[in-house]
């Protein structure tokens, strides 16, 4: 099993360096910030997805390509968070049921861990959207990185993905778990300054409130002494 396919480096040979640091870009976003911007990751995804379907159908149909690709790509961009937690159910399913007919190569129910994946997908939705990006993060800017490699010191990364699957694969799993890892402390740091600036804004409010209470209370007449104070304090003077 290829984590770093050597075909998908293959068919990559070539390409720009412009583009295979686009390629490193996205993938460190994806691998930092997924759950952090998971609503423009799943739209985007959702919608190129669509797009891509669409233009197939149109094609195979004999209609307007273009048209049925536009039409689709913006339906399902429109329904994308609806459709988000399908397609976790279906994406945890699938993770869990390859990963039984690897362990159970013969097993006859496998589609109780589909379900039970899938469940398990719906209800810890966080978790799977930070490993699925984490994970795609990592995919994406393996590849582009090799690309690069390839480009600046002209090592052939196709055999060395053949020859190196192994310590590869490990590096790319310890990355994925890595970036899991960091999602969570970004989100945790984001909800503490978001916290801090919310009690900041209400301590600000209610002193605003107080300042503009006291400006608006009546002053006080300043009090006149008796005669007998004025007479005692001019004693006290002339002593």
């Amino acid at each position: 099993m290829y984590l770093f396919a050597p075909d998908v480096l293959a068919e990559a040979r070539g390409l720009s360096p412009v583009l295979s640091g686009i390629g490193v870009a996205l993938g460190g976003m994806l691998w930092l910030c997924g759950w952090r911007w998971h609503r423009f990751w799943v739209v985007v995804g959702i919608t190129l997805i669509g797009g891509v379907i669409g233009l197939q159908t149109g094609r195979s149909s004999g209609g307007h390509i273009l048209a049925m690709g536009l039409l689709l790509a913006l339906s399902a961009g429109l329904l994308a968070l609806e459709l988000a937690r399908v397609f976790s159910f279906i994406a945890a399913g699938t993770a869990v049921w390859v990963a039984a007919s690897g362990i159970f190569p013969k097993g006859q129910e496998l589609w109780v861990a589909f379900l039970i994946g899938g469940l398990l997908g719906v209800l810890l939705y966080r978790f799977w959207t930070m490993l699925l990006t984490s994970f795609l993060g990592v995919i994406l800017g393996a590849h582009a990185i090799l690309c690069v490699i390839e480009n600046l010191f002209l090592v052939d990364v196709e055999n060395l993905a053949k020859d190196n699957s192994a310590i590869l694969n490990g590096a790319g799993l310890v990355a994925t778990l890595l970036g899991v890892l960091g999602q969570s402390l970004l989100e945790r740091w984001h909800l503490r300054r978001k916290k801090r600036r919310k009690i900041e804004k209400e301590a600000k409010i209610r002193e605003d409130e107080r300042e503009h209470v006291l400006a608006e209370m009546p002053h006080e007449p300043k009090r006149i002494p008796w005669i007998w104070q004025r007479i005692w304090s001019g004693k006290k003077h002339a002593a």
